[in-house]
């Protein structure tokens, strides 16, 4: 599957007439136009391009010889694909909730291509979950980088404005921040961890049991009971005049409980891993139980020497090499000092916009992130390597960006340096110019894309789980943005048509 073979245009039924309400009218036109970026805007065959070509890469042997009805098909799940992670994006809906959504509306049916005159095939909430990991967040950066080049793009006398734009988008300029994007995870709590620990091993363990294989012990239920009233008592204890002394004592207590349940769980494990044919699962549903015992059995003891130091021994453990989640292992603890969030839980996300709001770059850290000012250098150069021609000629940003070593690589690359120095009396000095003083006024409106993007295309909290996952969440909230923002513009045609007027 190499080529693009043109899909057959199937007759679909009218959107109805709504009147009385302003929000749909807009909320209409908005999808309809994010509709006409998508198929003019060359991003649905970016994407069925990316698609035909990661998948072919997947196939672990020689690819069989696909079919022209095979690849259509396939071509049509891709489209699909886009346009329902597009519109669960913008609309922040749970994959049950989104295939409701569109089985209740014949705009989201028409958007999502799934409207036909006969019959409407409404995906699954298992489809959409198939359809968020389509594609991996590295074959999703080209896609967008495709659509900002073509957004900035001038109409000529030959050709007109690719995406239909009265003016062409900004991409001179380049505003960059950074923020932490946090976790779904609880506060990390020493015995909260050793609790969340028993329960899922306890849980795995029954749900072992009632598939037939047992081993002699209490109830997984009694255990469950234990580890949430010694989670209590730890949680009251400190509100004694002998706090410490008790918390060491029910801390034991925990270490104690959870030392009997490692062993329940790891004698439950065996025997599936063993007899799991006397069971009424398949190979793959027992190989997930096991997986899930294993990834707590093996973070266990860390978790126990961890509360053991940190309450007992009453000694500091290095961030590095705290456990802040027994479900999320690329998190970090990120000292921003911020008013209200001294200390977050999650990744560094590096943002850069345009002066009319699109995402131009961005990066989510698996890692512990450097300083902000290390941030500066890769996320200028992912930003030439995708604009090419059209790169940024000045870059702004706040104080924490700012560096020696930063001012004299963006004057060799030749690029304006309106960063907000730390110096205050350069600082005072740059603000006589009324350049530098304008880009520092606009910097503040940075501030506000994070917040949107945030809260309005990611979710508080981000409810995808696993590094890859977060991450490929991040690149389609940036394509749903920038969608977004470049509906929002007026078009040419209108305004030709106004002029016309």
């Amino acid at each position: 599957m190499s080529n693009i073979l043109p899909l057959p245009q199937e007759l679909r039924p009218v959107l109805p007439t709504i009147e009385g309400n302003v929000d749909y009218t807009e909320y209409r036109r908005q999808l309809l136009r994010i509709d006409e970026l998508l198929v003019h805007g060359g991003v649905e065959r970016d994407f069925i391009q990316a698609s035909l070509a990661y998948w072919s890469t997947q196939a672990t042997g020689p690819m069989p010889k696909v079919s022209v009805e095979q690849q259509l098909k396939f071509q049509q799940q891709s489209i699909r694909a886009l346009r329902c992670n597009i519109a669960r994006t913008l609309l922040h809906e749970s994959f049950r909730m989104m295939s409701c959504r569109i089985a209740d509306s014949p705009l989201l049916q028409r958007f999502c291509c799934v409207d036909q005159i006969d019959r409407v095939k409404v995906p699954s909430k298992s489809a959409l979950q198939r359809y968020a990991e389509w594609l991996p967040a590295e074959q999703m950066r080209p896609i967008l980088n495709g659509l900002l080049c073509r957004a900035g793009l001038a109409a000529t006398a030959q050709a007109p404005q690719p995406l239909d734009l009265a003016e062409p988008v900004d991409l001179d300029v380049y505003f960059l921040d950074a923020t932490c994007l946090k976790a779904n995870i609880h506060f990390p709590v020493d015995w909260v961890l050793l609790r969340d620990a028993v329960r899922t091993l306890m849980k795995a363990t029954l749900l072992i049991r009632d598939h037939g294989l047992r081993h002699r012990m209490r109830a997984p239920e009694w255990f469950l009971k234990q580890i949430n009233q010694q989670a209590i008592a730890m949680t009251h204890a400190r509100r004694k005049a002998d706090s410490k002394k008790a918390r060491k004592q029910i801390l034991r207590q925990i270490k104690k409980l959870v030392g009997v349940v490692r062993r329940h769980a790891k004698r439950h494990r065996d025997l599936l891993q063993d007899c799991w044919a006397e069971t009424d699962w398949t190979r793959p549903q027992a190989q997930q139980v096991i997986e899930r015992i294993d990834g707590i059995l093996e973070q266990l003891p860390c978790a126990v020497k961890q509360a053991h130091e940190r309450i007992i021994g009453q000694r500091l453990v290095p961030n590095q090499e705290k456990i802040l989640s027994l479900y999320e292992r690329e998190v970090h603890v990120l000292v921003r000092g911020k008013a209200g969030a001294e200390v977050e839980f999650g990744n560094t996300l590096v943002l850069g916009e345009s002066p009319d709001g699109l995402i131009v770059d961005w990066k989510l850290y698996r890692e512990q992130a450097p300083s902000d000012a290390g941030l500066v250098r890769p996320s200028v150069e992912r930003v030439k390597e995708a604009l090419g021609a059209q790169a940024i000629k000045t870059l702004v940003g706040d104080r924490g960006l700012d560096s020696e070593r930063n001012a004299q690589w963006l004057d060799s690359e030749g690029i304006g340096n309106a960063l907000c120095p730390r110096d205050p009396a350069v600082l005072t000095e740059k603000m006589g110019q009324e350049e530098f003083r304008q880009l520092q006024q606009r910097r503040g409106q940075t501030e506000g894309r994070i917040g949107i993007f945030k809260n309005c295309f990611l979710g508080r909290p981000l409810r995808a789980k696993g590094f890859e996952n977060r991450e490929t969440s991040v690149t389609w909230a940036v394509l749903t943005h920038n969608l977004w923002v470049l509906a929002r513009r007026e078009r040419a045609s209108r305004a030709q048509q106004r002029e016309a007027a």
